[in-house]
This record gives C-alpha cells, structure tokens and sequence, in this order.
C-alpha cells in the first residue's frame, strides 16, 4: 500500500506537470485523462450529447475537493475561487482567481464580465458551496449562481470508492488527496442534464431552488434546506464534544470539571457529573423526585434523554408535588380565558392527598400529563 501511494504520488507529479505544460486543448485533456487513470481517477461521463455549448454556467453538487478538475477533464471550465488564500496553491487546484475579496454581490459582477467575453471557457460553480458524500441529500443552493445568466445547465456528480468514505467530513483537501491515491480506485460518474432557463419575473432564489429540485431527483435524494454554514456550526459541535465523548472518564474530569465542593469532596468524580446533570433536569421537571433522575442519567448519561424519557412515560415514577396537576390547570384555564376561542376540556384534578390504592395514584399521574399535553398544544 505505501509503495502503491508512493508510486502514485510521483506520477501525480507528471500528471501535474503535463497539465500545466500543454495548453488547453482535447488532446491535453485526453493525456490527462489517460494518466489519472492509471492513478485510480476513473471518469465516465452518460449523455455527453446533452452538453449544451451555448451554455456559459454549469451547475453541479459538490461531492469531492476535486469536482472541478474531474469535470475539467470532460470539458474545459473554470471554477472561482471562493475560499483560501490565493497564489499558487490556488492555481495548482485548477482554480481561477478573479481578484475578488469583497461581497458576493462584488463576485456575481466580476463573473458576469468574464461570461460577457465569449472566448473564456464556461463557469463550473458548485451552489452548494460545501462538499458532501452525496448519499443522503443536496445542501440548500446559493441564490448568487443563479443572478449570473439566465440559461444553466445541471451536471449531476456521483462518486464511488471501496473501502474508504468519499468526502469525509472535515478533512483537507491534502488528506482527500492522499487517500485517493492509496485506494485501488475512484470512479467519478458525470451525468449531463438539459440546461434549465431562468422563467419570466423568476428570482434568483426561485430559480436555485428548482434547479436543486432537479439535481435531487436525478440524483435520487432529498433536497433539503441545511446550508454551508450549518454544516459548518454542526462540524464546531461535534469538534467540541469529540474530546468529551472519546477522551477517558478521568482524562475528561481532570480536563473539564470545576472547583468540586467541600460538600461533594468525598464523592466519586462519576456521581459528581451525574448529580450535575441531575440538577440540570430537576430543573425542567421540578416534579420529578431526583433519586429517580440519577437512575436513569446513569443509564443514558444524556440530560435530553432522561427528559425525553420522564416526559414520555418511559420510567415510572411519583411526583413529589401534587399541587402540579392543580396549578397547572389553572394556567390552562387562565390562557383559555385569555383567547377566548380555545374551549378547555373539563378533566379532574390531582388529588391532594396520596392514594392509598395505586390505580388511583396512576389515573392522578396520567391527568398531570393529559393536562400538561393540552396546555403544551395551546
């Protein structure tokens, strides 16, 4: 295996070399295709007929770091650089760099420019802006590529390779690469979809979200409405949690707990994070008694599961205030009275005293609940 990514590292220098020797043409996209074959790069592409050379923007799902060098292969375009420093990593990725640092707004007009002139090649833009494996769904498409032209046309992008994950999340570009060259092979499949005109009076959202609907459907996934920036925030979190979730209990404790008290000094670190969280969810269910909460956190060690479970029923337990079911609906009927157009079901209250009998004990929790439901939906 390393003398395999050895090996395909030095031709992957060749390969880059020939790129940039030869000028743009169909013969130096064939040697180059030729070559990235024998590195493991695999292109096919269905429907080349349905390439429209009258189209100057072509919109594609992004799966990989090297979308654009895959499709450059099929058809000479150029891809902007929206992220990184410019120079010449920038320009070895295959990148055109347009000078732009400011707005989007500042972008979509350096763009229309370049598309103005009919001698430069046409625009590969990846709406999505964030790579994904392209398993599950399509992340919500920028409005900007839209308000360039009028006429795009979808280039549906999937991508196969055995053993490891495509585009795992959060990783480098350089890794990426280096993983392409130590697995036997990754076939890119390009396929060619008619080119879509903007509609009278559509916007420029209207417009990104159809085409979305397109590229979902040819690709047999979800359009859904996550953007760049939630997976970014969602890679933050799991990036927070992964020292706390993987790290050993000590490491974790040692690492992250405050100041203990006097009071809990004798007790085990464990049941110092459980009565913590205890605490945590004796406060959303003060009715809750608490030797019941730190059975169950100590089951599922999760603030959101325990709740999750007492507010479903999951783990039976007594209330250890009996005026809850009372209070409550007196808040019901006090909003009821205040809307004036939502009648209040008409339901027995809590017993003020503990049933002897545990039937009665159990219909006086149910009615807390039915009450807590029905102020909940209100």
């Amino acid at each position: 295996g390393l003398c395999l990514l050895v090996l395909r590292l030095f031709i992957g220098v060749h390969v880059f070399l020939v790129s940039c020797a030869l000028p743009d043409s169909l013969l130096r996209r064939f040697i180059v295709r030729v070559m990235c074959s024998v590195l493991g790069l695999l292109v096919r592409q269905s429907d080349p007929r349905l390439r429209d050379a009258n189209v100057r923007v072509y919109i594609a799902n992004h799966v990989t770091q090297f979308d654009h060098n895959v499709i450059n292969l099929l058809t000479s375009c150029n891809t902007p650089a929206l992220n990184g420093t410019p120079g010449f990593i920038c320009w070895s990725r295959g990148f055109m760099e347009l000078g732009v640092t400011g707005s989007r707004s500042e972008l979509v007009d350096s763009l229309k420019v370049y598309s103005s002139h009919r001698g430069n090649p046409p625009l590969l833009l990846f709406p999505e802006e964030a790579a994904t494996n392209g398993r599950a769904g399509l992340l919500r498409f920028s409005s900007w590529p839209f308000a360039i032209l009028d006429v795009v046309q979808p280039v549906a992008l999937q991508v196969q390779r055995p053993l490891i994950t495509v585009s795992v999340a959060d990783s480098s570009w350089i890794t990426e690469l280096l993983w392409t060259f130590f697995v036997p092979f990754t076939v890119y499949q390009v396929r060619w979809m008619p080119s879509v005109p903007r509609r009278a009076e559509e916007l420029s959202e209207d417009f990104a979200l159809r085409v979305q609907e397109l590229l979902a459907m040819e690709l047999g996934v979800v359009s859904t409405r996550l953007t760049a920036a939630d997976k970014t925030e969602h890679m933050k979190r799991l990036r927070h949690m992964s020292p706390l979730s993987f790290a050993p209990a000590s490491s974790q404790l040692l690492a992250a707990r405050p100041r203990v008290p006097s009071s809990l000094a004798g007790v085990a670190p464990e049941e110092v994070g459980i009565m913590a969280m205890a605490q945590r969810v004796k406060e959303v269910l003060p009715h809750v008694p608490l030797e019941v909460i730190r059975i169950d956190l100590a089951h599922t060690n999760c603030v959101d599961t325990t709740i999750a479970n007492l507010l479903e029923d999951r783990v039976p337990f007594f209330s250890e205030s009996e005026e809850a079911g009372t209070d409550l609906h007196a808040q019901s009927a006090a909003a009821s009275g205040i809307q004036g157009s939502v009648a209040v079901p008409s339901f027995k209250t809590a017993t003020k005293q503990f049933a002897k009998s545990p039937v009665e004990r159990h219909l006086s929790l149910q009615e807390r609940k039915r009450a807590l439901y029905d102020y909940a939906r209100r």
